[in-house]
């Protein structure tokens, strides 16, 4: 009897197959992972299924930072495979990025047996490895369980992938145990979510609220819309032009919605912010209604006071996060929660039934802003025989290839890149603007080229930055993915400098080779991972380099030097009054200072007082 008993059991697939399975059946086809005692009936039982490609990096924050850009690429959801102990706590970087980027995604973790996971074991550690995850991530996650029955699995996995898509997308974590994972089920008996109808967020309320954004939108004199990142998480990217063309209104586009139009286009008119456009920053502080769409409006794109924002405007908010919507309550007229996506639709449809004046008169200023103060001007100096990052940003951009898509990870390759590249329609830009880690341009390319069938990544990166996840290299080589790797060499940490510059003027800590932190030589890396490597040190070999690098067909590292102490410009800084205090001024005077008498006839509203003795 015992042996038939087996048999049967036997015939049952194991949990771990049936996740494999519902897997494949949300059509996930590549997850990112490193195995380990913790996943490996997951790790068998998805390569052995052979539907989802297991993808597997060499640090777990890596399978989640490359799980975001997978899915910014496509919009297909990508999942995370994380071993108990520290292969959890590793991914953690990647899961709170992802949270602060609203990127959708499933996080599976294993843990320790479940006689160990249960509520009742107030031991702080788990068997050999595990500890308690889900509680670890709860703050950062829409959702977190631990599956403690094997007819639950399935479920927890469909209920994660639904809620990592809803409303606000974000990371999902789900863990479960390995016997969990091994346990043999009758599928009949496996619990399966259903999803609840979809949100219309269409109701009176906001509506009205609609109503009175049209009247605001067509009485202004110089309104404004500011495009965000929820627009194209909407999946409403393509809206936008035929409002802008219907509204004839300008519009800003932030850092994380750089690429959803182009940079061309005749009424989009850059990137406001801390490190904004002169042009940008102006056209915002002088609108006298503004709409954001989808932006979380953070300090880094409106400043330290918020009170100075756009100070002759009325603001109206769309944020589908009723908190993101109404956290500026003395500033912001109307928060407006909102799919972005549903607000421009019934926006769209509204406005063309009404008499629609274009603002032409604000749209020339807008233009002569821009041509006033192009983005990369005389602050942008080459200095004692480097080449400027502004600059060659700029000719790194007429090399483009008609679908490119670039990653960038922190510092030079952020900022300039920003502030500096002009996209396509069809390009694409992606990094970390939420957490700004530094480790996330390989790993995110990693991901894209994934997500776009091995395709062709363009990577850019500081000595730095490099060191975080430099063993993603081998990823690269190991796949062969064509990934062009552009290394911005400063001799380590330059935003720190400016940083340790401004606040202490007393030489560096901690951030260059002298002050305690050295970078190795790129040139051996590169031989030591047998991948072509190019070098850049002057605008004479410019050209003929990038476009050897853009001709190749594999992997390929290309170093640029630059000077160790470059400044990034223009940004709002702290400057000193004539009786030594320091003053913020407002987030049209960025530094280096323009003259007074060039930033008073800029002000349509005004000079601010704080800059009048700057």
């Amino acid at each position: 009897m015992s042996n038939v008993t087996t048999k049967t059991a036997l015939d049952k697939p194991k949990v771990s197959e049936l996740i494999a399975e519902a897997l494949e059946k949300l059509g996930i086809e590549h997850v990112f992972g490193i195995i380990g005692a913790g996943n490996v009936h997951l790790f068998e039982a998805i390569s052995r299924r052979g539907y989802t490609e297991i993808v597997c990096v060499h640090h777990e924050q890596s399978a989640c930072m490359a799980m975001q850009t997978y899915y910014r690429t496509h919009g297909k959801l990508s999942a995370a495979l994380l071993t108990t102990g520290a292969g959890s706590t590793n991914g953690v970087t990647g899961v709170v990025s992802a949270w602060a980027d609203s990127i959708p995604g499933i996080i599976i973790a294993g843990n320790e047996n479940s006689k160990f996971t249960r509520p009742e074991n107030t031991l702080r550690m788990w068997g050999v490895q595990g500890y308690d995850s889900v509680e670890m991530v709860c703050k950062v996650t829409k959702y977190g369980q631990r599956v403690m029955a094997p007819e639950q699995a399935v479920y927890e996995i469909q209920k994660a992938a639904h809620l990592a898509l809803d409303q606000r997308p974000g990371p999902c974590w789900i863990e479960v145990p390995m016997d969990i994972q091994a346990a043999r089920i009758d599928p009949a008996n496996a619990a399966q979510f259903v999803p609840p109808a979809p949100l219309n967020y269409l109701g009176s309320e906001v509506s009205a609220q609609l109503d009175s954004v049209i009247d605001a939108l067509l009485a202004a004199e110089r309104p404004l819309l500011w495009l965000g990142h929820g627009i194209r998480l909407a999946g409403a990217e393509q809206q936008i032009a035929p409002l802008l063309e219907l509204l004839g209104a300008p519009a800003l586009v932030s850092w994380a919605g750089i690429d959803m139009i182009d940079s061309s286009h005749p009424l989009v008119f850059g990137r406001a912010g801390v490190y904004g456009q002169r042009c940008a920053n102006f056209i915002l502080q002088n609108c006298d209604y503004l709409l954001t769409l989808g932006t979380r409006l953070a300090i880094p794109q409106i400043g330290y006071d918020v009170s100075e924002l756009a100070r002759a405007a009325r603001i109206d908010v769309v944020d589908i996060d009723p908190q993101e919507a109404a956290k500026h309550p003395g500033r912001v007229r109307q928060a407006i929660v909102c799919d972005a996506g549903q607000f421009m639709a019934a926006l769209t449809e509204r406005l063309r039934l009404r008499v629609i004046t274009h603002r032409t008169e604000w749209v020339a200023r807008c233009r002569d802003y821009e041509t006033q103060f192009p983005w990369v001007g005389p602050e942008h100096e080459d200095r004692e025989g480097f080449m400027n990052s502004y600059r060659f940003m700029q000719r790194l951009n007429g090399f483009f290839k008609p679908g490119q898509t670039v990653v960038t990870d922190m510092g030079t390759a952020l900022l300039c890149a920003h502030q500096a590249l002009r996209l396509t329609t069809g390009q694409r830009l992606m990094t970390s603007t939420g957490l700004g880690e530094m480790g996330y341009g390989l790993p995110g390319a990693i991901g894209v080229s994934f997500a776009s069938d091995r395709g062709e990544v363009m990577c850019l990166n500081c000595d730095g930055g490099m060191m975080l996840n430099l063993q993603e290299l081998q990823t690269i080589v190991h796949h062969q993915l064509p990934i062009k790797l552009f290394i911005f060499n400063n001799d380590g940490y330059l935003m720190i400098k400016h940083t340790q510059n401004a606040m202490f003027k007393s030489g560096f800590v901690g951030t260059d080779r002298a002050s305690g932190v050295s970078c190795p030589d790129y040139a051996k890396i590169a031989a030591a991972f047998e991948i072509p490597a190019f070098q850049i040190r002057h605008w004479g070999e410019c050209d003929a380099t990038l476009a050897a690098v853009q001709a190749a067909s594999g992997p390929v590292i290309c170093e640029v030097f630059m000077h160790p102490e470059q400044p990034f410009s223009p940004k709002l800084s702290l400057v000193a009054r004539t009786d030594g205090t320091l003053v913020s001024p407002p987030l049209e005077d960025l530094s280096p200072l323009l003259p007074r008498a060039v930033l008073d006839a800029a002000m349509l509203v005004g000079m601010h007082e704080k800059s009048r003795p700057l």
